[in-house]
């Protein structure tokens, strides 16, 4: 049952709000003055708190009902507090509100209104004590529902956990799979923390990063005299992931012909050494990642069937942020919390306007876009609560033109996110840069959507 706590000195409104919430299922308490209600908040935990700020000693004045906040929200951050205003003390409801408040309601109390900031105060209090459970769990990894590294609860990550757990205990090669930003090389770490051999090391190796004519080099090494400047042996990334694990990343970016190389490797885990004619054995697991389409590849001629078998064992999905239900808000709570801790500043948390946003924005760059939005308002944000302005995200749901009524919301999302792609390309005249710039994502990631939702540049 729901703990709520009412808190006004007039005893008229105390009686109006128990009559009016008494058949809505709620575990009600009500207090008249600071002292009443402090002892209350204590002994009952409640999530959702109505607060009038014209409070004893200071019934014609707001100080006292500033003091019950700041202390409110000191021992339970968790706690939505909505605060009972004058119908035209707007100056005093924003104040509160960048304070820390959840919402505010304006005298005389409407309780249809009140019942639905009520209602929403409690999910969101449930939203955030799930996040403060989730943290400590995910860090020890105690439960089947979290592991290491990552934050949420939807039914598409417990199925990214319980594979991770399944190939962990193995030794088979692991192709992750997801769009920029979902957090495929956490996937790649939880397995090599949890496999046989994770006291040795995870060796990275960003096919899509390393220039064509250094690849082979940084897999396997060079000898000495093997090309002008090699003034000495080097081992290749390759050879270090001896006993260990060796992840390849965007490896759908790995050129034609070093696939033909590194599928020889796999093969018999022998490699030579470039300029070298002896040939070394290594011992190493396999784990790669890409947000390429591979078999869209193998198709088009641009990555080796063969290849794709040996490296794709088993494939785990990520899925993307925009289809992880109410992850968006978990994650969100998460970086405020970390960011907040990190930048020395004191935010307790996000409006309504802010959840509704994140919740109604299609996130193209994912879980690392939301990471770099959370921190840039952190920085930016002028009040103690989030906006979704700080966000520089729009609170209303994203309408497409001639949109229709019966589409689901993940073909919804869609049609937006390739309307503002295209948007944005037309608005740049073909600019790359610019227009992954102007929807907050990377060029890589612009590139994505671009091959997404067919659009030519």
């Amino acid at each position: 049952m729901h703990s709520l706590l009412i808190v006004d000195d007039n005893e008229d409104v105390r009686s109006q709000l128990r009559w009016g919430l008494s058949k809505e299922g709620y575990d009600l308490h009500l207090a008249g003055d600071g002292e009443e209600a402090m002892a209350l908040f204590r002994k009952h935990a409640p999530g959702v708190v109505t607060l009038d700020l014209g409070l004893p000693p200071d019934p014609e004045g707001t100080s006292e009902g500033f003091r019950l906040l700041s202390e409110m929200l000191k021992e339970c951050p968790e706690t939505q507090v909505i605060v009972i205003t004058g119908h035209h003390d707007k100056k005093n409801a924003l104040k509160a509100i960048n304070s820390g408040a959840y919402d505010f309601c304006r005298k005389p109390v409407d309780l249809s209104e009140i019942k639905v900031l009520i209602n929403r105060g409690f999910y969101l209090h449930s939203l955030r004590s799930e996040n403060a459970k989730v943290l400590p769990v995910a860090a020890e990894g105690r439960t089947e529902d979290f592991m290491e590294g990552f934050i949420g609860t939807c039914s598409a990550m417990k199925e990214v956990y319980y594979s991770i757990r399944k190939v962990a205990a193995t030794d088979v090669p692991v192709l992750v799979t997801g769009e920029s930003g979902t957090g495929k090389e956490l996937v790649a770490r939880a397995i090599h923390a949890r496999g046989l051999r994770k006291a040795a090391s995870m060796v990275t190796i960003n096919c899509g990063a390393i220039p064509e004519n250094l690849l082979e080099a940084e897999f396997f090494g060079h000898e000495k005299g093997a090309f002008t400047g090699a003034i000495s042996r080097v081992q290749g990334k390759v050879e270090y992931a001896d006993k260990g694990t060796l992840f390849l990343d965007e490896i759908g970016d790995l050129p034609f012909n070093m696939q033909v190389k590194l599928l020889r490797f796999l093969q018999e885990m022998v490699f030579q050494r470039v300029g070298g004619r002896a040939d070394i054995l290594v011992n190493t697991r396999i784990i790669a990642a890409t947000n390429v389409d591979l078999e869209e590849a193998m198709n088009a001629g641009r990555f080796r069937e063969d290849l794709y078998y040996r490296i794709g064992v088993v494939s785990i999905h990520l899925p993307p942020l925009r289809e992880r239900e109410d992850d968006v808000l978990l994650l969100a709570d998460m970086f405020l919390e970390q960011m907040s801790r990190e930048n020395n500043v004191a935010v307790n948390g996000f409006t309504a306007s802010a959840r509704k946003a994140m919740l109604h924005y299609s996130w193209p760059g994912n879980v690392r876009e939301l990471e770099n939005k959370v921190r840039r308002a952190v920085i930016m944000a002028g009040g103690q609560r989030i906006s979704a302005e700080d966000l520089n995200l729009d609170e209303r749901a994203p309408q497409s033109s001639g949109q229709p009524a019966n589409v689901t919301l993940k073909e919804a999302r869609n049609a937006v996110e390739k309307e503002m792609v295209d948007a944005a390309l037309k608005r740049f005249s073909g600019n790359i840069v610019q227009a992954a710039k102007s929807i907050g994502v990377s060029r890589p990631t612009f590139y994505d959507l671009l091959k997404k939702h067919d659009i030519s540049v």
